[in-house]
């Protein structure tokens, strides 16, 4: 079944990828590298081509590590302020040029335009926190047992850090790891998703610049600092398995955290694993509904459907179910559909083909266990019969059986009743992922609870607003088969370096901890 969109006009391939080209030659990208290679980008808005990036093999992916681990020696020489001002330099130059590199993003993965501005956004953040960051890599002093001792601990640079992106977050993932590494003293290799090499070319030229600004006023910093790496599976796992990685930041499914952990493990690197989210709101009895609705719909309906963070599974009290719900129901009727490029659309399209399959096949499994389903059809955009629109879709379930454990990365909420709220806690916790989570309650013991050891297991926690989204200020993550990675704020840049404890002997006796007593003459 299909639908029109409620938008009238239409973008062609050809004009999106004439836009394309004056943006990443705006923002300094050398015309050869998004025309002459193998590796054809396509926009979700139309489906047609708008770039060909040349890939590598990993042979040259290798020889990039082993220039980028080089650099490392050096950069991690500099003194951590000084680093802060090559991140500081970095941040000028996404906000002098915010407007051109969010329209690209918008572009290549499809997001409405204040989203494609709001990811520029993050990267300008994290930037402004990690400069300030620079200045506080503290260390611990450490009362000692021993007299005229000292005890402390320190940290030191890592090494290189290898970031794996994904396609829905195409550079603002990269920035929150790559700004705390560069003042942690790390260099950094980059391979983005294949679906977004685009935004990864122009992020790349941007910080090229900021670092050539840095170098010229006697900043000091090592050519090779960042690189780029575009290709498939290969390269993620040459990144991987390569021995001058210490750390490996990598974003995406739980399918491929299982493959890249035991990897990482195997030659005892470091993984910071972002996966899998399936994440849940309740909707308490005191809760303000006005508010919930408009924190539900963002939260689920959102870059349609494509966040990690995406709301994916609805619990609400049963005293509140038949007034909530129908209100829900006409806001997914009636949410604007088309190009993320028009004002006024909110949803834009699924990044591609196997996307939108994976959608209809969860929900034709709905409709085969006797669910109700709302939404969910194809929607026709005028001069985008490639492109993949949906409507998104609600899901009435009776519980929460199997495909619901599932996530699928599409607009699906599945939405289910519930009386008591010890028992909806355990159902909320009754799935494999642990990323984010909220609920809606003017009840403040429900809130604590929710908070508390006994609550949600989430690695986020909200209440009052939706899962979907999050401030640079917190670490970012979650637990179980999200991975148990942190990024961003907070303490998050610990995991970007290696940590010493130092004792120092002022004196001109020898005490040994614990009490132990050795003599030699």
């Amino acid at each position: 079944m299909s639908t029109r969109s409620a938008s009238p006009k239409s973008f062609s391939s050809a004009g999106l990828a004439g836009e394309v080209d004056g943006l990443l030659t705006s923002l300094g990208v050398r015309r050869p590298d998004y025309t002459e290679g193998t590796l054809v980008v396509r926009t979700p808005i139309t489906g047609g081509m708008i770039g060909r990036v040349t890939e590598i093999g990993a042979a040259e992916a290798a020889s990039v590590i082993e220039r980028t681990h080089a650099a490392f020696l050096v950069w991690r020489l500099v003194p951590p302020p000084r680093r802060g001002e090559l991140v500081r330099l970095f941040g000028e130059e996404l906000r002098a040029n915010k407007e051109a590199l969010g329209r690209l993003v918008s572009i290549e993965v499809g997001k409405i335009a204040s989203e494609g501005l709001g990811e520029v956004q993050e990267m300008i953040d994290i930037c402004d926190f990690a400069v300030g960051l620079s200045r506080q890599l503290y260390g611990l002093t450490i009362a000692t047992e021993r007299g005229e001792h000292r005890m402390m601990e320190s940290w030191h640079p890592l090494g290189v850090t290898g970031i794996i992106s994904a396609f829905n977050f195409p550079v603002a993932v990269w920035a929150w790891n790559a700004a705390l590494a560069l003042v942690c003293g790390n260099s950094l290799v980059w391979k983005p998703s294949e679906k977004t090499p685009l935004t990864a070319l122009a992020t790349h030229a941007l910080f090229e610049r900021a670092l050539k600004r840095f170098n010229e006023a006697g900043g000091g910093a090592p050519q090779g600092i960042a690189a780029v790496l575009f290709g498939g599976r290969e390269i993620g796992e040459a990144l991987v398995d390569h021995s001058k990685v210490p750390l490996v930041s990598a974003t995406g499914s739980t399918a491929m955290g299982r493959a890249v952990g035991p990897r990482l493990a195997k030659r005892f690197a470091r993984a910071l694993l972002e996966l899998g989210g399936n994440n849940a709101a309740i909707v308490a009895p005191t809760a303000d509904l006005d508010l919930t609705l408009r924190g539900v719909a963002f939260a689920a309906m959102g870059t349609a459907g494509q966040r990690c963070t995406t709301l994916r599974r609805l619990f609400v009290h049963e005293s509140v179910y038949e007034s909530f719900v129908p209100r829900l129901k006409q806001a997914y009727a009636s949410v604007t559909i088309g190009s993320p490029l028009e004002s006024g659309t909110l949803v834009g399209p699924l990044i591609d083909a196997g996307a939108y399959r994976a959608m209809q096949s969860a929900l034709e499994a709905a409709r085969a266990a006797d669910e109700k389903v709302y939404g969910g059809e194809r929607v026709v955009v005028e001069g985008a019969p490639d492109a993949h629109y949906v409507r998104p879709a609600l899901v009435e379930m009776a519980a929460q059986t199997g495909h619901v454990e599932q996530e699928t990365f599409a607009p699906i909420l599945y939405v289910m009743k519930y009386r008591d709220f010890d028992s909806v806690l355990a159902l909320h916790n009754a799935v494999p992922q642990g990323l984010s989570s909220s609920i809606f309650t003017n009840d403040l013991r429900e809130a604590e609870t929710f908070l508390s050891a006994r609550g949600s297991d989430c690695g986020i926690a909200n209440v009052n607003v939706g899962p979907s989204g999050a401030e640079i200020g917190g670490a970012f993550g979650g637990e179980k088969e999200t991975g148990g990675g942190r990024e961003s704020g907070s303490d998050a840049w610990k995991a970007y370096m290696r940590r010493a404890t130092n004792t120092i002997n002022y004196g001109r006796t020898l005490p040994l901890a614990q009490g132990v007593e050795f003599h030699v003459m």
